[in-house]
């Protein structure tokens, strides 16, 4: 995930399995403690965890993926771009 932020992502979502149904039986549990501890630590570097989300959704659930998706890039350019877009960008120009 950070390294989708380092190469310029302005944000990133995770979908996993239903809770109680993953077929990896704790996959998406241990992804979901990896989105919580990665957001805390986007907030601290000042990127901003609220540009990483994690779903879960059903693999029979396309409709809600189509959803998901579109919110998420609404939040995303409502958000604007990455400080680390604009820190690169002011670096060029100087």
């Amino acid at each position: 995930m950070m390294e989708a932020f380092q190469k310029g992502a302005d944000g990133v979502y995770v979908v996993g399995c239903l809770e109680g149904e993953c077929h990896f039986l704790t996959g998406n549990l241990r992804a979901k403690k990896r989105v919580e501890y990665t957001k805390r630590l986007l907030d601290e570097i000042g990127i901003g965890g609220e540009r990483l989300e994690m779903y879960n959704i059903a693999a029979s659930d396309g409709p809600r993926f189509a959803k998901v998706a579109k919110e998420m890039h609404e939040k995303i350019v409502a958000l604007g771009p990455s400080p680390i877009k604009s820190a690169a960008q002011d670096k060029e120009a100087a």
